[in-house]
């Protein structure tokens, strides 16, 4: 009987994946079974505005004396976010320090998309009282042939 194999896996550049591991059963035949073992999945951090004032006053603080460094290990940040971050402090950019969203910038207007929101509603409510008004002229043309005119108001003239 022989130990579990492990598979070459292409995606970690050579290095052994330990996704599935290949076991050796009675009769020869090797069935594929799942590790148990499960791999972290690397999450980007992020770091609100309050935390990374803290982290730099600390970091003033700890100037003199050397523990910079001890701040950065206990905190587990890299000196160039700490050299990022007194950048925007010091740059004086109110809204540098909050976390920023990612991805591309939205080229839309929001005026520009109500506006066009609210001509297709007006669109959409004068074609709803277009069809009663063809219904109403049709059946006052009806009513004058059958000798039976309808009366109907004049609309007032606007001053």
């Amino acid at each position: 009987m022989r130990g579990p194999q492990v598979r070459f896996c292409e995606r970690r550049g050579g290095a052994t994946c330990r996704a599935y591991s290949t076991r050796s059963t009675t009769g020869g035949n090797t069935t594929a079974h799942p590790d148990p073992e499960v791999v972290a999945q690397a999450k980007r951090r992020r770091f609100t505005a309050e935390y990374k004032q803290r982290i730099l006053t600390a970091a003033d603080q700890a100037k003199g004396t050397g523990g910079i460094g001890a701040l950065l290990r206990r905190e587990g940040l890299y000196s160039s976010l700490l050299a990022t971050w007194r950048r925007e402090r010091d740059a004086g950019v109110l809204q540098a320090l909050t976390p920023q969203k990612r991805g591309p910038k939205s080229k839309r207007d929001p005026l520009a998309e109500e506006n066009l929101q609210l001509r297709r509603e007006t669109e959409r409510l004068i074609e709803q009282l277009r069809k009663p008004e063809i219904v109403i002229d049709i059946q006052k043309k009806v009513a004058t042939l059958l000798g039976r005119p309808i009366l109907t108001s004049e609309p007032e003239e606007k001053r």
